[in-house]
């Protein structure tokens, strides 16, 4: 049975759209659990009133991101799960999404898939997977290689984010969960994807599944729209900014092969520095 979990923190207007978009799936063949964070919004009580099918797990209010998804990983398993699938309540799945992802799961059982995202407002694809050099620090955007023609099917990636991340329990079994002391928010999906990589499992970009976006609500959108010191200094080391120096090290120790590691984590820094104010 497939798990999808979901973390949030108020926003209720966002989880309500994706719950109503899972309702509307093709197959009903998931659970969904909810793990509220504290919310003040009466995200609880909406969700009891609402959508009784969903199994609502209570948060700290100091978890973020990825203490959020180990919580419900837990459960999930605790259910005998044998995927659970990561999602990001500011995501629509289109109404075969689960179908498409459950098909993929089926005919390549070891991998990790990932979907297609398109802009909730123009329905114009926004990220499609990416391949990576360490050595260049530079990414392969393969919306910008692939045809329209050949977006379809699975596409071998480096890692994955969290929304919409399709996990086997022997992934879990085999990888744990995500690193919640060291990347409590930022890079932990990419982290725990690329770690799924080294193990030997595939890392696919599911182009057949579809989720909708709001690619301006991002954390990392919000801080720099601030274009502050006080945005700057939120962006290098808050916990949700998306530049924070701290969780970039950690991820460069962990995931970047040795030999380009002094030149990785140097174009790094540089990157997160200057990068705020040039985006």
């Amino acid at each position: 049975m497939l798990y999808i979990v979901i973390p949030v923190f108020n926003r209720w207007a966002f989880t309500r759209d994706c719950l109503l978009a899972l309702r509307g799936q093709t197959t009903q063949a998931f659970r969904t659990i909810v793990v509220d964070d504290g919310s003040t919004d009466g995200t609880s009580t909406h969700l009891a009133a609402e959508f009784p099918e969903v199994e609502v797990v209570q948060g700290t209010g100091s978890l973020f991101w990825t203490a959020g998804v180990n919580l419900g990983i837990r459960r999930a398993l605790a259910h005998g799960a044998t995927h659970v699938m990561t999602m990001n309540n500011d995501v629509v799945a289109a109404p075969d999404f689960v179908a498409q992802m459950l098909r993929c799961a089926a005919d390549n059982p070891r991998a990790v898939l990932g979907a297609l995202e398109l802009d909730i407002a123009t329905g114009e694809p926004v990220y499609g997977g990416e391949t990576f050099s360490w050595l260049t620090h530079r990414r392969r955007d393969l919306l910008q290689v692939l045809p329209p023609p050949k977006r379809q099917g699975l596409h071998p990636v480096t890692y994955l984010p969290g929304r919409g991340l399709c996990i086997p329990a022997e992934v879990l079994r085999t990888v744990g969960l995500f690193d919640e002391r060291r990347l409590p928010h930022y890079l932990a999906d990419f982290d725990y994807t690329s770690t799924a990589r080294r193990h030997g499992f595939p890392v696919l970009l599911n182009y057949d599944a579809r989720l909708s976006t709001y690619p301006d609500e991002s954390g990392q959108e919000q801080t720099r729209k601030q274009r502050s010191l006080r945005g700057y200094y939120q962006h290098l080391f808050g916990i949700r900014g998306g530049g924070n120096l701290r969780n970039f090290t950690h991820f460069a120790l962990k995931n970047c092969p040795p030999p380009y590691l002094p030149l990785f984590l140097l174009n790094g820094y540089t990157r997160r520095l200057v990068g705020y104010f040039l985006h």
